[in-house]
């Protein structure tokens, strides 16, 4: 009985140390972006005055263990399931089928960057700073309807005799012209071509070109944003309000402690993330009472909140700016917006 025993023991030992086809999400530290990291400014802006800010603007930030960045055990996966401050995953719906750790670590490192870039131009339009901002043709895929029109590298100028310095003017005229043929004018290579393109329907009734499109800009100033061992675009919102506190007078925060995440457009608009809950909850950790969610995430909001975080619904950086302040100057902000479910 007793070598029965120690033999159940040690089989169950080693089927809980078993890889498992998951991923547990848990909450990751936090990041000023009004302080340093390892010694340098996590925002430094030159060819502009600044004005130091006190308080916390903080990105928050998820672990992800499995996939691409080593197996998860059967035990693993279990307490993180018991946990209500991680989340357990199949495999498939976070990583694609045999991505390795290198491109993934690739694909978060370039979301970062245009994330950044995204977070100076909606902060700039923000503040009413001029800018010049253009869209490059990045990429065509085989198939497309543009393939033999449109040329990796052409600046996108008009479509439909529309200025086409931003994607939603591209995607508007696409969908009011319901399948028509759409003229677009590039500039290649210094010389304007005019070309008569038919856009190809998706799947979910959309009408695309089917070109991979990049943003350019040219800013009045620069910014450098320093920040090791963190990817993805999720910090875009809180870039935005850092840099908008960099480079006005008078603290943003009125010394509160306020957190958030969702990625950021040229436009300002926000969007949704991945790990919301495991994101508020590092963020209280962190010492935030005040977090700034993506109104596209609100379904994962709702039942997750930890105590004594408050929770504040925005969809575009004007409404984050305007919640952030509200806290600042003291009033009562029982009155901003917050999530609900469908």
């Amino acid at each position: 009985m007793l070598v029965s025993g120690l033999l159940a023991l040690g089989l169950g030992v080693t089927a809980m140390s078993l890889p498992v086809p998951y991923v547990v999400e848990s909450p990751g530290p936090t990041f000023n972006t009004l302080g340093n990291d390892n010694g340098n400014p996590v925002i430094s802006v030159t060819g502009r005055e600044t004005f130091p800010a006190k308080g916390n603007l903080d990105l928050t930030t998820v672990y992800v263990d499995g996939g691409p960045n080593g197996p998860v055990t059967v035990f693993e996966a279990f307490s993180a399931w018991l946990s209500g401050a991680k989340a357990v995953y199949p495999e498939e719906l976070v990583f694609p089928t045999g991505v390795t750790k290198e491109q993934s670590q690739q694909e978060s490192a370039v979301a970062m960057t245009t994330s950044q870039e995204n977070a100076v131009a909606s902060a700039l339009r923000e503040l009413g700073i001029a800018f010049e901002q253009k869209m490059q043709i990045a990429g065509i895929p085989e198939g497309s309807a543009s393939a033999g029109k449109l040329q990796e590298n052409d600046v996108l100028l008009s479509i439909n005799a529309k200025t086409a310095t931003a994607l939603s003017v591209v995607q508007a005229e696409l969908a009011a012209g319901n399948g028509a043929p759409v003229e677009v004018v590039v500039d290649r290579d210094g010389s304007n071509v005019t070309t008569s393109i038919t856009p190809a329907k998706t799947e979910a009734g959309r009408f695309i070109l089917g070109v991979l499109l990049q943003y350019q800009f040219k800013f009045p100033f620069d910014v450098k944003i320093s920040l090791e061992k963190v990817g993805g675009p999720s910090a875009g919102m809180m870039f935005a309000l850092g840099i908008v506190d960099t480079v006005t007078p008078g603290d943003l925060t009125g010394g509160k402690h306020v957190a958030g995440t969702g990625t950021i457009t040229p436009e300002g608009l926000v969007g949704p993330i991945g790990g919301i809950s495991q994101k508020m909850h590092g963020a209280r950790s962190g010492g935030a009472t005040l977090f700034l969610a993506p109104a596209a995430n609100c379904d994962d909001v709702v039942g997750h909140i930890p105590d004594g975080l408050q929770v504040v619904r925005v969809e575009n950086l004007a409404e984050a700016r305007k919640a952030v302040e509200l806290a600042a100057s003291g009033a009562d902000t029982s009155g901003l917006p917050v999530c609900s479910t469908n």
